[in-house]
């Protein structure tokens, strides 16, 4: 295939040279002809280091810098072109101007494809004679290693555009995923579940970055926290895809932006870039504070309250640990009282269950058969018992699969009570944003996992990991979330009640109503039917 590229930045360039290396010919063009020169040079690079790490032949190298040719024009008559992918800045008289003229110099059968990631890909094709042909081609950066294309069909897109594209991609190794024209597509929705709810626990002062992205690493086994991952994509950046998802939405509560970012965005405190963001990067690496050291009785006698699993696994990990466990029917007026929580605080279950308030402390089941455990505080909690009860929790080396610990100590979290605790309303966030997203058939459940798996770099997709936990635990937490929380972002989400319902799991998309002849086939409003290639790739 002949593929013009216009658009010779990061991402024209990431374009090219996966382009090239699939075997395709690539032209590249942009309004800056000496941009052209630097980026084939860059994409020859990036191509003979590929070749001298074994990841291609020089063979195949040498052939795919050969197939990388340099317009002097972006918008030359082209009539082998087959594809055309726009890579220009993110503003739509720029990419509509830069279409129309293509659509006059190229061929009707071309392909016209946006890599916007913000603008309604409909919105871009509205200023075409025949908006047809164009469609969203979304690449994520780097292009060669982020292995995930979002093919997202405007309202006026022809039918056979997208199947043909997923073909396209699926070829080249990459996965694709059929979205629907809506705020943020799919990688970029998703992701909102994380740091949105991460910021709501910074603005409560639950903990602090540091704090959050170690439970975020340690106990839900992301690669970065969501502070990381703001400073590194740069909170300018993360501020305004943030802001545009949520009005997008008409300001849905689960997508709810915080009061935190704009002024910090204001300042200048971006992240990497900036030199200072949620951390320090002034030496050019992230200055993480330190852990505070144990300083507890770790043999301080303590008591689980409770009864049901989580406060079993409780006690069975408390004894493997070698901690001095109460179990009599009389506990002494000394033993720290552990209360393991699910969606609910600590204060309520101190009031509920009559507990001891300045001897009690909360524990997060989730973290359990993990290498961190977080302890909760309330304010009525006396210090000394926090120290002890960490120092108790810290007694059993980590497992060498899990992140925390040093010192052949398990690392033990110190937050603010809040529902549900930190590891549980993040995971909370990041299956119920999916959930609304299949939901919303925006992409099939198979599409989101795959996309968010591959764009985000979760453990698991965000449906399978609800799946892993426990579609009906999954509920129960919504639904205390949003009963003690009395906050909508935390409703139980349709998509999850209803396959709890039926005994479903969360990544079962059911019958097609279409296909049953339930309703009639919509006009084409840029929800593509749901295909198989996300599913279980």
């Amino acid at each position: 295939m002949r593929i013009r590229i216009v658009g010779a930045g990061v991402m024209g360039r990431g374009i090219a040279q996966w382009a090239a290396t699939a075997g395709h010919t690539v032209e590249l063009g942009d309004a800056r002809q000496e941009a052209v020169g630097d980026a084939i040079g860059f994409v020859r690079r990036m191509l003979d280091r590929s070749a001298a790490k074994g990841r291609l032949t020089p063979e195949a190298a040498r052939a795919a810098s050969e197939r990388l040719l340099p317009l002097d024009d972006a918008c030359a008559p082209g009539d082998g072109v087959e594809l055309a992918i726009e890579a220009v800045r993110e503003d739509l008289a720029t990419k509509t101007d830069l279409f129309r003229r293509l659509e006059d110099v190229l061929p009707a059968r071309t392909i016209l494809a946006t890599n916007t990631s913000s603008l309604p890909v409909t919105r871009v094709a509205a200023g075409l004679a025949d908006p047809s042909r164009l469609v969203g081609l979304h690449f994520f950066n780097p292009v060669p290693l982020m292995r995930i294309v979002e093919v997202v069909p405007g309202a006026l897109t022809r039918p056979d555009i997208p199947p043909a594209l997923v073909e396209l991609v699926q070829a080249t190794g990459h996965s694709a995923a059929v979205v629907a024209d809506t705020p943020g597509f799919l990688v970029n929705h998703a992701g909102r579940g994380l740091v949105t709810e991460a910021l709501a626990l910074l603005e409560e002062s639950v903990s602090d970055p540091a704090g959050i992205d170690r439970i975020a690493r340690d106990v839900l086994g992301l690669r970065m926290g969501p502070f990381e991952l703001m400073d590194l994509t740069g909170l300018d950046v993360t501020d305004t895809v943030i802001d545009t998802v949520w009005r997008g939405f008409r300001h849905s509560d689960r997508l709810r932006p915080s009061y935190l970012t704009p002024n910090r965005v204001a300042a200048g405190l971006h992240g990497r870039k900036t030199g200072r963001g949620f951390y320090d990067h002034t030496d050019g690496e992230q200055a993480t504070p330190p852990e505070p050291p144990i300083t507890g009785d770790p043999g301080r006698p303590v008591r689980v309250a409770g009864h049901g699993p989580d406060a079993d696994a409780l006690r069975r990990t408390l004894r493997e640990d070698g901690a001095t466990l109460e179990d009599g029917p009389d506990p002494s007026g000394r033993a720290v009282v552990l209360v393991p929580t699910w969606g609910t605080t600590v204060a309520e279950q101190i009031a509920s269950s009559g507990l001891p308030a300045s001897r009690t402390v909360g524990v997060d089941p989730l973290a359990l058969p993990t290498g961190r455990r977080v302890l909760a505080f309330t304010p009525a909690t006396d210090p000394a018992a926090v120290h002890d009860a960490r120092a108790v929790l810290a007694r059993a080396a980590a497992p060498a699969r899990h992140g925390g610990g040093t010192g052949g100590h398990r690392a033990v979290s110190v937050v603010r009570d809040t529902a549900g605790s930190v590891a549980q309303r993040l995971l909370a966030s990041i299956v119920s944003v999916a959930a609304s997203i299949a939901e919303r058939s925006i992409a099939t459940p198979g599409a989101v996992d795959t996309a968010v798996t591959a764009g985000l770099g979760y453990p698991d997709g965000p449906l399978a990991w609800g799946d892993r936990i426990g579609a009906a635990r999954m509920l129960a937490l919504q639904v205390e979330l949003h009963r003690s929380t009395g906050d909508p972002r935390y409703r139980p989400t349709r998509w999850v009640t209803e396959r709890v319902h039926l005994g479903l799991p969360l990544t079962e998309p059911g019958p097609d109503p279409v296909a049953l002849g339930a309703t009639s086939p919509p006009p084409r409003s840029g929800t593509a039917e749901p295909t198989h290639e996300g599913d279980g790739a």
